[in-house]
């Protein structure tokens, strides 16, 4: 069975309250439990880490190596900001896919750029919750 970390970055602990119009009403609770129901089914074990502080996100992905098969990651903000967040992912030897619950380049400018995406085995966003999933079926494929 793999073996997935989940991470989110910084306001994903708000979602459900935080414009809900934009991500959704489900918490982040709420989608980590639908992830863990579907996660066995397709033959993966999870576990969820959420951080609002980039450094805490940079030690997780750090000790990806020899821990995990793989990781789901919506860095949230940092994805358009933090290039050592990039240089995280690009050091580990461990597949990452970037997740989003919007679609990043359907909104402001600023939100177009993505740091990760390059070093991201791939992307997925703007399937709300189920962009989460469909980064799990990558996994549980591949």
């Amino acid at each position: 069975m793999k073996k997935i970390l989940v991470l989110n970055g910084p306001n994903l602990n708000m979602l459900g309250k935080r414009e809900p119009e934009i991500y959704g009403a489900a918490t982040l609770d709420e989608i980590n439990n639908s992830l863990k129901q579907k996660a066995g089914s397709m033959g993966l074990m999870l576990d969820f880490c959420q951080s609002n502080h980039e450094g805490d996100l940079l030690d997780r992905i750090q000790k990806l190596d020899g821990e995990y098969d793989g990781a789901v990651l919506n860095a949230g903000a940092f994805t358009h900001t933090s290039i050592a967040l990039r240089d995280a992912v690009l050091a580990t030897s461990v597949p990452v896919v970037e997740v989003h619950l919007s679609d990043p380049a359907a909104r402001e400018r600023y939100r177009r750029r993505s740091y990760l995406s390059g070093a991201a085995k791939g992307v997925v966003s703007g399937f709300g919750a189920r962009s989460y999933e469909l980064a799990l079926y990558w996994f549980a494929v591949s």
